[in-house]
């Protein structure tokens, strides 16, 4: 091989390499956008994804419905029917009332998570930074039990406070883009 042959071997062979590098992706990106375009997929709701991160958006939709059962408790009845799969049914999520909260515990009522329109649609209406912080404390900025004190007694925010700020961020902005169902609110329980 002349010497002239081997240089432009070697520049081709440069040149692959580095386009290699700036196109591959590690392990935990790849495993990530995996998890994304699955939360895409399996979300039961059409999203409104226009001008937002669907990567983010499918994330979020995988911690909420893969990881975080979210729907067992805010989605009254949790299945549609004949979509029970603790019946042997092929599971169908009950798409109208998707997230729309009302399933009872006791003296408690599970929470409306989707969007409020009047509110700017904000998940349950919460600023991204109310939303954090119940997530993180538990509180409960509606107060809807003050007999119970300021904390939210069903819900379980000690394991979501253990999840990263990015974890969070991804389960609202999924709760942004699913569409708002509208329930009557739960009944307060007056204080003692």
């Amino acid at each position: 091989m002349s010497r002239k042959n081997l240089l432009a071997v070697v520049a081709v062979a440069v040149l692959l390499i580095a386009a290699a590098g700036l196109t591959a992706q590690s392990p935990d990106a790849i495993y990530q956008q995996v998890r994304a375009n699955q939360g895409l997929k399996m979300a039961p709701v059409p999203l409104a994804l226009e001008g937002k991160d669907p990567s983010l958006i499918g994330y979020g939709s995988y911690l909420v419905n893969a990881v975080g059962g979210c729907n067992d408790c805010h989605t009254n009845p949790t299945y549609a029917t004949g979509g029970d799969p603790f019946k042997g049914e092929k599971m169908v999520v009950n798409a109208a009332g998707y997230l729309g909260g009302g399933q009872s515990f006791g003296p408690f009522t599970s929470r409306n998570l989707t969007p409020e329109v009047d509110k700017f649609n904000r998940p349950a209406g919460m600023t991204f930074d109310e939303f954090l912080m119940t997530m993180r404390t538990g509180v409960d900025h509606d107060n809807l039990h003050p007999q119970m004190g300021p904390l939210l007694q069903v819900m379980p925010w000690p394991a979501y406070a253990q999840m990263t700020d990015y974890d969070l961020r991804a389960i609202y902005e999924y709760l942004r883009c699913i569409p708002p169902v509208k329930v009557a609110p739960p009944p307060a329980t007056p204080a003692p």
